[in-house]
């Protein structure tokens, strides 16, 4: 068992789903050492609608989580998404004052780049340096020591609602555990399934969700543009309840088992069992029906994808494709319907650069709470350079709040 100190546990509150993933930090790298799931209640499109039964979520997974482990976890990198969710690129620049950019430098150039109106409901979630401009040179990914005296950073800024975020921290904390930081969700599981080479090369990662299809887009190293999506796997449930006629519940099983986003993939021959409402007799379905439910749903949630891809104005210098990842990933014929839609390679993403129980988080499912836990490991030492801590925050904004109050009131 690895030392408490060397332990790092990713959350992922998910609107079908909270997983808690725990990681051991070792001499060659991360071992996961156990795997808490449970079913989600009170998150409604990645955002906390029920406190109460979101806490109750929480605790499943992390309990579980810990039973597997064998350790106490007492804090977690969490994950955020949600409609909320706003990307947009910035720049900054600054005089370098000694000839010559320094670690002080790097910092000034990125404070200047965040030196934005961000209205009292939302909050910067992250700010991402995508690479900086020394007097003329372009593309400069590492500027401390080079000779100059101009600086110009690029930079990716996040933002999100207040009020969300701190109804995650509030999750969190009535289970006992305290918040490293919150994670733009899909940028965690970038750092589980993309290789560098495809960051560099050009790659979109699509995490579709229960509730929320996650979007960002890397280029050149690093990233370019995020977007989340107020839909997910969960209205293929609910087409597939209204199509068949069967329960919320056994549409969900049946999506899983027998769902195929390609029709061309379905044996035309084959048949499924769909249980009937009322207690009426089960019916045998062909599985092309089921298909012909799916298929048209997941084709319009992939064309909305590849909208945002377009606005980001990536989408020809996309070399490595697309990765799929999230539980709706798994559905068959998805990669092919992906490549057909978007006209470029396809793969589903599952987490890799782990040791440990590889086995059972090979899968999209994990790939936010693995990304999570790697995540961790990085920002460890950085804690500074991405989001403060959330008591600082709730400090903040209760300041601001009472401030506006005193101004208008």
């Amino acid at each position: 068992m690895s030392k408490k100190g060397d332990v790092i546990v990713g959350l992922d509150i998910g609107t079908t789903k909270v997983c808690a993933v725990v990681g051991g930090v070792t001499d060659t790298g991360i071992d996961i050492i156990g795997i808490g799931s449970h079913p989600s209640e009170g998150l409604s499109k990645g955002v906390v609608v029920n406190i109460e039964n979101a806490v109750n979520s929480i605790k499943g997974a992390v309990e579980e989580a810990e039973l597997m482990s064998g350790c106490d976890i007492r804090s977690v990198f969490t994950g955020i998404a949600g409609g909320h969710i706003k990307g947009f690129n910035s720049h900054g620049i600054i005089a370098v004052k000694g000839r010559e950019v320094d670690e002080n430098d790097v910092k000034r150039s990125i404070e200047a780049a965040k030196a934005i109106a961000v209205p009292l409901d939302r909050e910067v979630l992250h700010i991402l340096p995508q690479h900086y401009i020394v007097d003329d040179q372009d593309g400069v990914k590492t500027p401390v020591g080079m000779s100059g005296v101009r600086l110009e950073a690029k930079v990716h800024i996040v933002t999100g609602a207040v009020t969300s975020a701190q109804n995650i921290v509030k999750s969190v904390n009535r289970v006992g555990l305290t918040v490293n930081a919150i994670v733009l969700e899909q940028l965690a599981s970038s750092e589980a399934v993309l290789s560098q080479d495809e960051k560099e090369l050009g790659v979109a990662i699509v995490d579709i969700g229960g509730g929320t299809t996650d979007i960002a887009v890397f280029s050149e190293g690093s990233i370019k543009h995020t977007a989340v999506l107020p839909l997910g796997g969960n209205y293929l449930t609910n087409d597939i309840a209204v199509g068949l006629r069967t329960p919320i519940m056994e549409a969900e099983k049946i999506k899983i088992k027998y769902g195929c986003a390609y029709t061309p993939l379905i044996p035309k021959e084959e048949t499924i069992e769909v249980p009937s409402v009322g207690g009426r007799e089960p019916r045998e379905v062909s599985r092309q029906i089921l298909g012909e439910i799916i298929e048209p749903r997941m084709e319009e949630m992939l064309n909305l994808a590849y909208r945002e891809i377009v606005k980001s104005g990536y989408e020809d210098l996309l070399a490595a494709g697309v990765v799929l990842t999230g539980g709706t990933a798994m559905l068959e014929g998805i990669a092919e319907l992906t490549e057909k839609q978007f006209n470029m390679p396809a793969r589903r993403g599952y987490p890799t650069g782990i040791g440990g129980l590889t086995d059972i988080v090979n899968s999209p499912l994990y790939a936010t709470g693995v990304g999570l836990v790697i995540y961790g490991s990085k920002d460890r030492h950085h804690r500074g350079r991405g989001r403060s801590s959330d008591v600082n925050i709730i400090n903040r904004v209760i300041k601001g709040i009472k401030r506006w109050f005193t101004e208008f009131f």
